[in-house]
């Protein structure tokens, strides 16, 4: 899951907050504790900790006495928030492209492609998504 050269903790909370806001992990669900989650990723708990608190300090989680750390309520993401998250994955494809020279056209015409094969429609017809 991690990669490697990669901060670990910008990682996670990048792949935490994506979840939430793309509505895979839901309002109540509840969120590895510290330990649960430096064992399971094996990182250093005190990396762990400091991923739990700023997605606390987000409004991504909430710790709840007696309960835990679960997903706090829906405040609704807004659309800039949600382009956001997509920056460094654009990024890293536009410097891919790049590098294997295409040029912008055959990466927006691999982008309708694909967004047609997983969801239907026709390349490059903007369609419900």
């Amino acid at each position: 899951m991690l990669r490697p050269g990669e901060s670990p903790y910008k990682q996670i909370v990048y792949a935490a907050t994506r979840a939430v806001v793309a509505g895979e992990l839901l309002a109540g669900a509840s969120f590895p504790s510290v330990r649960e989650l430096s064992q399971a990723l094996k990182i250093n708990p005190n990396t762990a900790h400091k991923v739990v608190a700023q997605l606390v300090r987000d409004g991504i989680l909430e710790v709840l006495p007696g309960i835990g750390t679960v997903v706090a309520q829906a405040r609704g993401s807004s659309s800039e928030e949600r382009r956001l998250l997509l920056s460094d994955a654009v990024e890293h494809l536009v410097v891919e492209a790049k590098r294997l020279g295409l040029d912008e056209a055959d990466v927006l015409n691999a982008v309708s492609t694909r967004w047609a094969a997983l969801f239907g429609g026709v390349p490059g017809m903007d369609g419900p998504g």
